[in-house]
Order: C-alpha cells, then sequence, then structure tokens
C-alpha cells in the first residue's frame, strides 16, 4: 500500500508529506518504507513487482489518488471514456524530475482547453501565476461535477480538482497516473475495478483515511497508515477480499473498501464468534439474539445504481436531498395570488395579465395587484397568498371576495417538506416505491446499494428425496429446503439453491467448499445436533468453527453455527416446523444484518386467546396460531411433524420462558407472518 506524494525530494531522513510503503507478506507486517522521491519509488516499486512474481506471489498494490475522474472529463480530454486513455494522456505529457514537474502549468492547459481558462482545476502556490489556472475557487467554474460518486460517499474525501494545499490529491494525480501507466504496461498489471482481477498483479485505488485513524505517538501518519491498510487487506480471506471487489464503477474508478469501513476496522468473524460463555447448556431466546446481533455485520458488497433500478436494494449509506422539496414557494389550489392577508371585509385587486401555471418560470406581481394561479406553479415575486377560485368573483380584470384571508394562505414554502442537504433515506433500509419518489423529488437520480445477500440452501439426509420422485420405504419427501428457499426470497435475499447432500462426510465438505465460493451464508437443515450422522455440526467442529447451541425454545432446540472458510453456517433442526421457526426467530433477523439492512424485531400484539394451554416452565414456545374473530386460535396439534399447520397458520402465538396457564380471553402475543417480512 502506497502513499503518494505529487511534491519535490524530502531527502534522505525520513519525512511526514513524503511517499510511504506498507508491505505485508502471507500475513507478516514489515517496516513502512520511506521513499524520499517518486523516481526512487518507481524503481522501488519495480523491483518489487519483479521480485514477487519471480516468486510465484501475487501482488495487490494500492495507491492512494484517484484512478479515474467525475464522468465526462476522460471523453472532454482524450475523445474516450476509458480511465486508461487518460492515464497515457497524462504520461505522454507531465515533465518530472525529483525536484520539479510541470503539473501546475499542465492543469492551466487542460483548463484553457475544456473550461475557457475557469477550470475543472484551481489552487496555485503562493506567488505563482499559471495561464488558465485560478489561483483559488473564487473565480472557478467547473463544467464538470464537483467529486466522483465515490468520493461523495467518503466524508472528508477531497475533489480532485484541487491541485495542491493541505488534503489536497489533485497534484498526486497528476504525478501518480504516469507512473501507473507505466507500471500496468511492463508487468500486464490488471487495474481495479477497470480490468478483470485475473493477473499477477492488480492496481487499486485506496484512502487510508477511510479506515485508518491517527497513528501511535512518534510515528508519522502516512507511515503508519499503509502498514496499517495492508493489515487490514491482507487479514482478509480471499472470499471477503472478493467481494470487496466486486464494484462497478468503469469510468470513475472507485476508492477500495467504501461502504466496508466497519468490517475493515473491526476484527473480522473469529472461527470462535458463535462459541458459548463456559457452563452454558441451554441458551435462553434473547441471549442467543443478542448474541447473533453482536457478532455479526454487513458482509455484502456495494454498487452504485439509478433510481430505477433502487426498488427493494438496500441503501449502503444515508441518502441526501439534492435541492429543496418543494424548490421553490408555490400554490396549494387554484385561485388568485397577491402580497399579504386581508381583514375582515369586501376586498378588489386589478389583475395583472397571464397567468402562473406549474412549470412557468416565476414573474413578478406589482404591490397590490392579483394574479391568476393554478395548483403547483411556483409563486411570483410579489405573492405569498392565495385565496382560493371559488372564493372570488371576477369582474373583467379586478377580482373581489371577502376576508379575512390570512397572509400565506393556500401556499406551500420552499423546502417545507425536505431541506437540501436533509438525510432522506437512512442507510439499512430497503427502498420501496414511496422512497424511490421521495429521491426523485429532491433531484437524487444514482443511490449506492448493497447488492443482494446470496443465501445458500442445503439439505442433508440419505433419507431425502425429490418431490415428483419415487420414494422407497422409509424416505421422505425434501420438504424443508423449498420451504426454506421461498422465506429467503421472502426476507429479499437471493436464495441459491445448494441441492442435498447424503449422510457422507466427504460429499458435505465439498459441497461446503463450493458454496463457500458462492454464497455470503449457508442455510442446512439437518444434522445439526450431535448423532453419528449429524455431519454439519461434524464439520464444523473439525474446521475449529463450530458450536451448537441448545436453545430454550420449542420447537426448535438444537442450532448449529459456526464459519466455513469465513462464510457463516447456520445449521438448523431437520423438522420442517423447527426449521421454519428457528428460521424466522434467529436466521431471518441474522441474515438482515449480513445484508446490511441492521437488526429487526418482529411486530407482535396481545389479543386474547381462543385456546386454553398449561405450559411448563423453562422453554420460549411458538405455536402455530391465526386470527379469527379478534381472537388468537392454535393448530390442534403441537406436534413438530404436523407440516399442516404452518400452512394452516397465519402466525405465531409467543409464550415466554415462565410457567403459564391460558384460558380462553387471556391475552396473549401474536405475531403475524407479515411481521417476519413472509
Amino acid at each position: 500500500m502506497v502513499d503518494w506524494s505529487g511534491g519535490n525530494d524530502r531527502g534522505a531522513a525520513p519525512k511526514k508529506d513524503a511517499i510511504w510503503a506498507g508491505v505485508n507478506r502471507g500475513g507478516v507486517a514489515e517496516d513502512p518504507v520511506y521513499l524520499r522521491n517518486r523516481q526512487v519509488a518507481e524503481t522501488w516499486l519495480t523491483n518489487l513487482l519483479s521480485q514477487e512474481r519471480a516468486a510465484g506471489r501475487r501482488v495487490l498494490a494500492g495507491f492512494d489518488f484517484p484512478f479515474g475522474y467525475p464522468a465526462g472529463f476522460a471523453r472532454a480530454l482524450t475523445g474516450s471514456d476509458n480511465p486508461i486513455d487518460l492515464w497515457h494522456w497524462f504520461e505522454e505529457r507531465l515533465a518530472d524530475t525529483p525536484t520539479d514537474n510541470n503539473r501546475f502549468e499542465l492543469a492551466g492547459q487542460i483548463n484553457c482547453a475544456v473550461g475557457h481558462g475557469r477550470g475543472p482545476f484551481w489552487f496555485t502556490p503562493h506567488g505563482k501565476q499559471v495561464e488558465g489556472l485560478p489561483p483559488n475557487k473564487k473565480d472557478y467554474v467547473n463544467p464538470f461535477s464537483e467529486k466522483r460518486q465515490s468520493e461523495t460517499l467518503a466524508k472528508g474525501a477531497f475533489t480532485c480538482w484541487q491541485m495542491g494545499g493541505a488534503g489536497a490529491v489533485g497534484g498526486q494525480v497528476f504525478t501518480g497516473l504516469p507512473v501507473l501507466a507505466r507500471l500496468r504496461r511492463q508487468f500486464a498489471a490488471a487495474v481495479w475495478p477497470f480490468d478483470e482481477l485475473n493477473r499477477d498483479v492488480a492496481l487499486v485505488e485506496i484512502w487510508p483515511s477511510l479506515t485508518v485513524g491517527d497513528p501511535p505517538e512518534g510515528m508519522i501518519k502516512d507511515a503508519w497508515q499503509v502498514a496499517e491498510v495492508a493489515r487490514q487487506i491482507a487479514a482478509l480471506p480471499v472470499d471477503r477480499l472478493a467481494r470487496m471487489l466486486d464494484v462497478q464503477a468503469s469510468e470513475e474508478g472507485w476508492i477500495f473498501g467504501l461502504g466496508f469501513e466497519e468490517e475493515l476496522t473491526a476484527p473480522p468473524l473469529r472461527n470462535d464468534c458463535f462459541a458459548l460463555p463456559p457452563g452454558v447448556h441451554w441458551t435462553p431466546v434473547d441471549e442467543a439474539l443478542a448474541m447473533l446481533r453482536d457478532r455479526l455485520g454487513p458482509v455484502t458488497p456495494t454498487a452504485s445504481v439509478s433510481l430505477g433500478d433502487a426498488l427493494d436494494h438496500i441503501a449502503a449509506t444515508d441518502i441526501v436531498a439534492k435541492r429543496d422539496n418543494p424548490p421553490l414557494p408555490n400554490t396549494a389550489v387554484d385561485g388568485y395570488g397577491f402580497s399579504g392577508g386581508r381583514a375582515a371585509g369586501a376586498h378588489s385587486l386589478p389583475l395583472i395579465e397571464g397567468r402562473a401555471a406549474a412549470g412557468d418560470a416565476p414573474g413578478a406581481v406589482p404591490d397590490g395587484f392579483a394574479i391568476r394561479v393554478l395548483t403547483g406553479a411556483a409563486l411570483p415575486d410579489g405573492v405569498d397568498t392565495v385565496v382560493l377560485q371559488e372564493d372570488v368573483v371576477r369582474d373583467g380584470d379586478s377580482i373581489r371576495f371577502s376576508g379575512p384571508v390570512k397572509q400565506g394562505a393556500n401556499t406551500r414554502k420552499a423546502g417545507e417538506d425536505v431541506r437540501a442537504s436533509e438525510v432522506i433515506v437512512t442507510a439499512g433500509r430497503r427502498l420501496t416505491a414511496a422512497d424511490l419518489a421521495l429521491l426523485a423529488a429532491t433531484g437524487v437520480s444514482e443511490v449506492t446499494v448493497r447488492k443482494a445477500l446470496k443465501v445458500g440452501v442445503l439439505s442433508t439426509g440419505d433419507e431425502l428425496v425429490e418431490p415428483g420422485q419415487t420414494a422407497n420405504d422409509g424416505q421422505i419427501f425434501d420438504a424443508n429446503r423449498p420451504m426454506l428457499l421461498g422465506l429467503i426470497r421472502r426476507f429479499g435475499h437471493e436464495a441459491i439453491d445448494l441441492g442435498r447432500a447424503p449422510d457422507d462426510r466427504e460429499a458435505l465438505r465439498n459441497r461446503f467448499d463450493a458454496a463457500s465460493a458462492e454464497v455470503d451464508v449457508i442455510l442446512t437443515s439437518g444434522g445439526a445436533s450431535a448423532g453419528d450422522e449429524d455431519h454439519v455440526s461434524a464439520l464444523l467442529q473439525e474446521a475449529g468453527a463450530m458450536s451448537l447451541w441448545r436453545i430454550a425454545i420449542k420447537p426448535g432446540r438444537p442450532l448449529a453455527l459456526g464459519l466455513w472458510r469465513g462464510v457463516p453456517v447456520f445449521g438448523l433442526p431437520g423438522n420442517p416446523v423447527a426449521a421454519m421457526v428457528c428460521t424466522l426467530v434467529f436466521a431471518r433477523p441474522a441474515m438482515g444484518v449480513l445484508a446490511g439492512a441492521g437488526w429487526s424485531e418482529p411486530q407482535g400484539f396481545d389479543v386474547p386467546a381462543a385456546f386454553t394451554k398449561r405450559k411448563k416452565a423453562g422453554r420460549r414456545e411458538y405455536l402455530r396460531a391465526r386470527m379469527r374473530d379478534g381472537k388468537a386460535e392454535v393448530f390442534a396439534s403441537e406436534g413438530s411433524g404436523r407440516i399442516s399447520g404452518l400452512s394452516w397458520a397465519e402466525g405465531l402465538v409467543e409464550l415466554p420462558e415462565p410457567a403459564a396457564e391460558i384460558s380462553p380471553g387471556d391475552m396473549v402475543r401474536f405475531i403475524p407472518y407479515g411481521s417476519f417480512g413472509v
């Protein structure tokens, strides 16, 4: 990982604001490397990449400056949208030595070519004058977006148009891209996110401040940050790294780790992340839920999508309004507009010619005059009050009406609904059609969302056959897989059918290996207890990443939780009723966290019981139930083999752990299936 600099040679002794590199090989961090100027840095990088390739190792090389510019700039300068063409353009024109370079002059030339000498670049050092390059933003005009999409999402990120000053990256881009162009050519390197990452060397864009804070006392910040970024990335499992690199930004580029800050800065899921405290044999439901909530985090990558494609996606970041809604004061009714309120009594006002309708540019109305206005029209200057047309008598070129009329009547103020820069959708919300209306009304056309959580469903057991096949004596049809796949789709995730695995440990191991490269979560049913043929729990135990949670719940109890190659595995009971209840109660909220939507509790309602029940103390029970005549009925049998009760029910009655005797009319908690999202 490299912290770049656009400045001059910094001398032999290590200093801040120089070029620093952090190297991590095989999980082992090396001391940060000080590189006094860009020529020394390019030689060092060339030697490093040559050595690593000769040793048969692959290299992920990160650089802390933008790999692209806001949309449209590459085409304006090179005639092509390909950002690599822009790299070559800079390589051909930048003159660079250890003590000087022409970056400011080159920025001025670009401004004259594409921005009439007033932008998009700005800033010159004190006392330096450059033709076409504004010294500051006073007379600056930018024909392009101020920031790339990634920079608008990375709080504190600087624009690439600023050529100098504290925190600026403009000079680093000018001096860095030519070096990357040569490294890319010499080592046939892949450039993220522009190329497919299937080569020995990959170049990625980083911003250390995204995930690294202040250094320990006495250490240079740049040196500390590159070492920390290298450590964070080296600690990622290969599949997690691949998911973080799964980004679409073919013109502007992207900042590695954006949207994954919590995952990079927090310790990754450990093999013991589901471990129970010593001595715990039965886990209460609330404690089990709390442990899941606290130990999991988002695992899904982010992507920028158009508003039309955003429905049902989860917002990866807070979304802010780009303009007020309404953008201008406007009229809420058809009528006549004028200035100021009117007291009780009769009033008459002359009309000016024309009218104000929705979409018209606001005009002006002299004091003492009125104008015809239609619903939604922006209020002309001099109008702050509207009287309904039904309350007006028009007499030629004047109107008559009776007061009182309150000042501001029948009008809407600019921004009375939403103000520009106000957060209108919070991160973690699954976007609805109503959200899309709000986003569109406030000028938002693209949003950063999380890609759908990929949940693989695997059934285990020699006794299972597919519906439609012939079932021999002792075999049953697989009811769990279609049920679980359906539940996952209703939760809003991508359901991946992993099929059935026999009671063979090696076959199951191979299924797990293949699934871990394809999905974000694995859901199994069966084999989750501790018997001879419970291979799910046995494999997770063998991998050192398993905890068998015996939960104080009915139906249910055994829940095997663990990691397989960094992918969470939920080993559900094989009984369909228990599998469904455990999915709704435990897997659903956990998958919400993994998907980036956060933890959610189902909404329950206290209703009268229409049944009699004597309950023992110790376990939380869930009864299949439905509402009839304002009361909760429960299924005739509590047997966990009665699958028909799942279809009969419309939800669950939840009975807490203490002993209870329930009679008709007593209040119980009913949770409709809809509260679980199904």
